[in-house]
């Protein structure tokens, strides 16, 4: 069993945490300081310290690691190797050469396809057929390190991102079990990834959640997986948000002028810029999350109202 430090924040990277609990020295855990949430803005442990704590492993939550200074504690735990999964901060040259058997990297897309901080959303943006994990040497820059090992997985037509999320954290913690033993001892020779060929997926903002009528019906699609639960597709109707937790691509639709509610012989749909949206679970400001037809049945005149693309054209 090696000495390992490991450094990540969210749910993602709790999985790999757990196995590294169960497979190797855990000598130490690097996450995100305590950030303040919900209404009452108190501070929140992230879910990998609330898990380092049961396991009663050593904690450090640095504000930054930039400092050269700011290495010293891990230094102190002298890992073999650190292993990264989601931590939210670039590693800087000084952390990087720290361990002698480098910093390894559980990222969640087939690379050099989507690096970045957002790649499960933007395989769900773009419509790929496929996603997957890599297992990374990290170096200097965003990504960019050599690949010891990928595994790839479909992305499924009901996948949103909490879906896709879950299933890739299960697959980055299966392949740290099996493969990071081959990696510390060298059996598996990392490859160089073609830059030629890298695609980014930058941080996704909140107001990337609004729906554009004018898309094509497909790509709204993906726009509410995509952003299914954070940060949420919306639209906009009488001057307040309108929340879609699910709707279905149409290729045919009603012929009306972009984003106007239609009701089918079987169904509440948008038209779109080609195609329709049928909406199939919605969420009125300030309300809970509903069929489309339970909001219908109270909003008669939802149907040939016209949803509008921002705040600033209703009204």
């Amino acid at each position: 069993m090696a000495r390992i430090v490991f450094m990540g924040t969210p749910d993602f990277a709790v999985p790999v945490l757990q196995t590294l609990l169960e497979t190797q020295t855990v000598a130490g855990v690097v996450t995100q300081p305590d950030r303040p949430a919900g209404r009452g803005q108190t501070l929140r442990h992230s879910p990998v310290k609330q898990l380092a704590l049961q396991a009663g492993v050593p904690l450090y939550q640095p504000a930054s690691l930039r400092p050269p200074e700011a290495a010293e504690p891990i230094r102190a735990w002298a890992p073999e190797a650190i292993v990264v999964a989601a931590f939210g901060q670039i590693l800087r040259p000084h952390i990087l050469s720290l361990p002698p058997r480098g910093c390894i990297n559980v990222h969640a897309s087939l690379l050099p396809r989507w690096r970045g901080a957002s790649p499960i959303h933007h395989a769900l943006l773009a419509g790929d057929p496929e996603t997957g994990i890599s297992l990374m040497q990290m170096d200097a820059g965003l990504d960019t390190g050599p690949v010891y090992v990928q595994e790839a997985i479909p992305i499924r037509p009901d996948d949103t991102a909490e879906t896709l999320h879950d299933r890739l954290a299960a697959l980055g913690a299966e392949m740290i079990r099996r493969h990071l033993d081959d990696i510390l001892a060298g059996r598996l020779v990392p490859q160089p990834q073609d830059g030629q060929a890298a695609t980014y997926a930058p941080m996704i903002k909140k107001e990337e959640g609004e729906l554009d009528w004018q898309e094509p019906a497909i790509a709204l699609e993906r726009r509410v997986r995509a952003m299914t639960p954070w940060p949420g597709a919306y639209t906009w109707w009488q001057g307040e948000r309108l929340r879609v937790h699910r709707a279905r691509a149409r290729a045919d639709g009603p012929e009306a002028p972009p984003g106007t509610v239609v009701r089918t012989r079987d169904a509440i749909v948008v038209t779109a810029g080609a195609g329709s949206l049928q909406l199939l679970q919605i969420q009125p400001a300030g309300g809970r999350v509903m069929a489309v037809e339970a909001f219908v049945n109270g909003h008669p005149d939802f149907v040939g109202s016209r949803l509008e693309q921002d705040v600033t054209a209703c009204g």
